[in-house]
């Protein structure tokens, strides 16, 4: 693993974004965690990609009408399997965060990466999940100036709710110290 010169990380699959542009000149401190499924409360359709591609074809449920015309993206996705796949550079800026703050600062896009769990705030996430979040984890943090890391709740408070009430936050931080 590790990561190239572009920001891609070894070893693992890709599926770029379009939905991303430079990043202003200031470190990366920041990793956000989200959750997502498409449909909702659906995993495994691949139509995360699609969204994050802008290639949705909003005919395949009802939902998909609500969102049509959304530019979203995020640097990871954790499918449910355990599977990551990197859609933008960390060098790059994700549009993953929106309207949203971190310790008084603003526009969290511009210094964090952004990290999108398939899942919903009904169901808990699998092992597999939290084995391969770990592992991202310890390379970002080999990799970045990472500060802190927060759930998509924490910087939009109000407005998200993600990662959700069933991610297990104590384990993810024991995991994350162990290793």
């Amino acid at each position: 693993m590790g990561f190239d010169r572009a920001g891609w990380l070894r070893g693992v699959r890709r599926e770029p974004s379009p939905n991303c542009d430079p990043r202003p000149e200031q470190p990366v401190e920041l990793l956000v965690l989200h959750n997502i499924s498409l449909p909702p409360d659906k995993f495994g359709s691949g139509d995360i990609f699609a969204l994050f591609g802008n290639r949705l074809d909003v005919t395949r449920h009802p939902f998909y009408r609500t969102i049509e015309g959304l530019r979203v993206s995020a640097h990871f996705v954790i499918e449910r399997d355990g599977r990551i796949t990197q859609c933008v550079p960390i060098h790059q800026r994700a549009w993953h965060a929106g309207v949203s703050s971190w310790q008084g600062r603003e526009r969290c896009n511009d210094y964090s990466v952004g990290v999108e769990l398939e899942g919903t705030d009904t169901a808990p996430f699998t092992s597999d999940q939290y084995i391969a979040l770990t592992a991202l984890a310890m390379q970002l943090m080999a990799e970045l100036p990472l500060a802190g890391v927060a759930g998509h709740s924490d910087i939009a408070p109000g407005r998200k709710t993600d990662p959700g009430p069933h991610f297990e936050w104590p384990r993810f931080w024991r995991s994350i110290r162990l290793n």
